[in-house]
Order: structure tokens, then sequence, then C-alpha cells
């Protein structure tokens, strides 16, 4: 099931900072007397969707035990949003952000709001604009006003938009790409973007470019990796890893992260063999990833 219908299908009626540890005494200095390490990592919980499907609170409990304390959710599997705040709040996590379906900012955008404020979310994103909407490149600018009058109502009611890529943003449409439309037409004091490093490299851009061109519209990041780059017509699904065992260089990435703005590091792989194994794997890569 693809993200757009999956989001759309079970979400609700209701609907990173960083620390810096001294290097040893003696260690080479570089530009900085520090080396710095992810405080707080997150999951995507589309990565254990089908878990989550039979067994919310236990799958939750599972992400925490690995050691996670931030999740990022994609639906709520027709659980109120009360319950889901009560059961992040037993198992010590918190959940900054959710991804919400593109269609509820015409229809239903209150009741994200609402379940934003009961769970705790500080951002509500959309991953998935539906192919009819964005044939056009008037299209993706209607898009940004959409994601405007989004991002306002979100923050007259105290909280975030967002808006998370995958590939399809960086396939020109008539001379431009969709990513730099959406930047270019959406105010940096209503929308921030998602960046998922996986999809961005994936579709041929470098991330630090956009970092660079676009500083601290960044605040959340995708975390997944990629086998080298593949050959045209590859689905992607066959070159996604876990992190730490592809071929994305995270400490060039995670060096920018005040330029970039980023807040929030969430692992996610859409299609993993083992859920728990490979959140698992890529916890602990990143746990002991310095930079």
């Amino acid at each position: 099931m693809e993200r757009r219908d999956f989001v759309a299908a079970t979400a609700s009626a209701a609907l990173a900072a960083t620390f810096r540890i001294p290097r040893p005494a003696g260690s080479p200095l570089g530009h900085s007397a520090f080396r710095t390490r992810l405080s707080s990592i997150g999951l995507e919980l589309y990565t254990v969707r089908n878990l989550m499907k039979d067994d919310v609170e236990g799958t939750l409990a599972k992400v925490a035990a690995v050691g996670y304390r931030e999740v990022e959710f994609a639906g709520y599997f027709n659980h109120p949003p009360a319950d889901i705040r009560a059961v992040i709040d037993r198992h010590g996590l918190t959940a900054p952000s959710a991804h919400v379906p593109f269609d509820a900012i015409a229809q239903g955008w209150d009741a994200v709001i609402d379940a934003c404020h009961t769970i705790g979310h500080q951002w509500a994103i959309v991953a998935w604009i539906p192919e009819e909407r964005r044939k056009t490149a008037d299209d993706w600018k209607k898009i940004a006003d959409h994601f405007n009058t989004a991002g306002a109502a979100c923050q007259r009611a105290g909280l975030r938009f967002g808006y998370h890529n995958h590939d399809l943003e960086f396939k020109p449409v008539e001379g431009r790409l969709p990513f730099d439309l959406l930047l270019e037409n959406t105010d940096r004091a209503l929308v921030d973007f998602e960046v998922d490093l996986f999809w961005i490299t994936f579709g041929g851009a470098d991330p630090l470019a956009y970092f660079a061109k676009y500083p601290g519209r960044f605040p959340l990041v995708h975390v997944k990796d990629m086998a080298p780059k593949p050959r045209p017509g590859i689905p992607p699904d066959s070159v996604m890893r876990d992190v730490g065992k592809g071929s994305i260089d995270w400490k060039r990435i995670f060096a920018r992260s005040q330029q970039a703005g980023i807040q929030h590091y969430i692992v996610e792989h859409d299609s993993p063999g083992d859920a728990i194994a490979s959140i698992t794997a890529s916890y602990e890569y990143l746990k002991n990833l310095d930079y």
C-alpha cells in the first residue's frame, strides 16, 4: 500500500537537538574542539505499520525498548487521539509530528489541529500529493498556496505545517523542479519542509545545496540509506537500506544540521524485511555516529 493510501486509510476520524561531547585529549581538533552526536533519534511509524495494524501499544513498546524516544505517526489505526496520547505517555515517547492527508487541508483541517493538540504534535505534515493535482507548474504553485493556507491555520493554533518529499519533486515539470516551486512559493514563516534524505538522493539532488539556498527551512529530516546510485529504472525499494548500510554520507549531511535548521532526525524504511531488526540496526548506527 502506498503512503498516500496508507495515511488516508489509517488517519483517525478525529484525526535535534544535538549535544556536544569534548574530544579526548590529544585528538585532532580539525575545525572544532568537539564532536557531535544526535541527542534524540525518532522513528517514522510507517516503518512498522504492519505491526501497528495488529497491536499499536505492543509495537510502540518495542520501539521504545530499542531506544527511540520520539515517533512520527502516519495514521492512528482507528484509535482516538486521546488513546494514542495515553499510550505514548505510558512508554516514555513523544510524537513531535504526524503525517496527514493532503485532502484534509480543504476538508477536515480542524480535526487535524485538534488531534495535534491532544497527542502533542508540533507539526502536521503532508507527505503525498494526489497525481491528478500536480500535472503542471501552475498546479504546484496552487499546491504552495494550499500549504500557505494550512500553515496559517497551524500558526494560529500554535502549531507548524510541513511537507515531506519523495523523488517526484525532482523530476522537471515544464522546465522547473516541483521542489523549487514549493520552496519559492511558500512563506517560510508558515511552511516547513521535512526533507527525506533517501528520496532527494534517489531523485538526483544534493540536500546540501538546498540547505545552503534555503537555510533554516528543514527542521525535520527522514533518515534512511541507499545502495550505491542505481541505474535508471531501478525500483527504489530495491536500493533502500537500513541507516549505515548504504552509500549516503551521513557525516557530510549532519555537519550542516545547523544551517538546515534540523531539530528532529527520523528513521524510516519503507519496506523492511524484519521491521524491528531494521529499526534496531538504524538506531544503533545513529546512536554511535559522531561527526
